[in-house]
């Protein structure tokens, strides 16, 4: 917010978890702020638990904390979007939106109430993507990630002494159970896309004098719709409620991280590739969906829009690994393709 307030003439709303910086048309222009007339550009700000692992001099202040999935770098190609809207007057509202908490899925909620009041009729936005060629523009057509959502399955029975099992209830076997019917729901990728990682099960604490009385399985489910993702859910919880009434058990089910399948408009999409086809950067196809999440499609759920990819390189360090770092030779790439999506017509 300080740099575009020193840096730009944009208005900035702020919105407490997020904000937005607004730039209007020329005050002759009749249509200013007619319904439907606004387009906006996302970036995501928010950072992962993890530790920087080299020694950059922009590291992070915060021990634990680090931006390694580049949304300190889509923030930075939004600011110089700014930058490059300074030099001409827009013929309509042009909204940059810095959006919290896509990791969880929460952020992009909280700002489509405010888009409709806007009266947005096209939203864009990008990530860089390790793996592929440096400064490449890589896009999907219709599905380009997946929904998914976090499930935890607490199992409560009764703990005893380690050498009389009988006397308690242990949530062990309805445990490894449950792990292995979730592995049993995965299926090929592909646009019948349906995951079920484990990530976690814990039964009791490990102490050999005790027979444990509590388990937790915890799971992600990733599906190509929202639909097939109810499904494997209510497959899941099923199968749980069914374990714990076999083995004398409570559960109880929590859903976590819920994100919605994210799909490309086509004109939206349409435009991107003209945007790029006059800048010179090269584009790939991607024949497959990538498979992370991405909390967008509750945007494009409301308003048509578009994601698009840039490579950082195919020898690039992964995303959320430690040794990570934005590639900074896709800002200006980044910048002047939603400059010129800025300036492209509204149908």
């Amino acid at each position: 917010k300080e740099f575009l307030r020193t840096n730009t003439s944009l208005e900035i709303i702020d919105r407490g978890a997020w904000f937005y910086a607004r730039k209007a048309p020329g005050k002759n222009r009749a249509d200013a702020d007619a319904p439907g007339a606004a387009i906006a550009f996302r970036a995501d700000m928010d950072a992962l638990p993890i530790d920087e692992g080299t020694a950059l001099p922009w590291h992070s202040r915060t021990r634990g904390v680090a931006h390694k999935c580049g949304h300190d770098g889509h923030c930075a190609a939004l600011c110089g979007l700014a930058l490059l809207l300074e030099e001409r007057e827009v013929t309509r509202p042009v909204c940059l939106i810095f959006q919290c908490a896509e990791e969880i899925g929460e952020g992009a909620k909280l700002c489509v109430p405010e888009l409709r009041k806007l009266g947005v009729s096209r939203i864009y936005a990008f990530h860089n993507l390790s793996a592929w060629p440096e400064g490449a523009l890589i896009y999907r057509r219709g599905l380009t990630q997946p929904a998914s959502c976090g499930l935890r399955f607490c199992f409560a029975g009764r703990a005893c002494h380690a050498s009389e099992p009988e006397k308690g209830v242990s949530p062990a076997l309805a445990c490894a159970k449950l792990t292995e019917r979730a592995a049993a729901l995965s299926s090929a990728p592909g646009e019948a896309l349906a995951l079920c990682t484990v990530v976690g099960v814990k039964v009791g604490g490990g102490d050999f004098g005790v027979s444990p009385g509590d388990g937790t399985v915890s799971l992600t489910l990733r599906a190509a719709s929202e639909a097939a993702l109810a499904n494997m859910d209510r497959t899941l919880s099923n199968a749980a409620c069914d374990l714990a009434a076999q083995y004398g058990l409570t559960v109880e089910r929590s859903c976590h991280d819920r994100f919605p399948e994210t799909r490309n408009e086509t004109r939206a999409l349409d435009a991107v590739l003209s945007a790029a086809e006059a800048l010179g950067v090269p584009t790939r196809e991607m024949p497959e969906m990538w498979r992370a999440s991405e909390d967008f499609g509750c945007f494009t759920h409301e308003i048509p829009g578009a994601i698009f990819y840039l490579g950082s390189g195919e020898n690039h360090p992964p995303l959320h690994s430690k040794d990570y770092d934005f590639n900074d030779a896709l800002l200006p790439i980044a910048a002047e393709l939603f400059f010129a999506l800025a300036g492209s017509g509204t149908k």
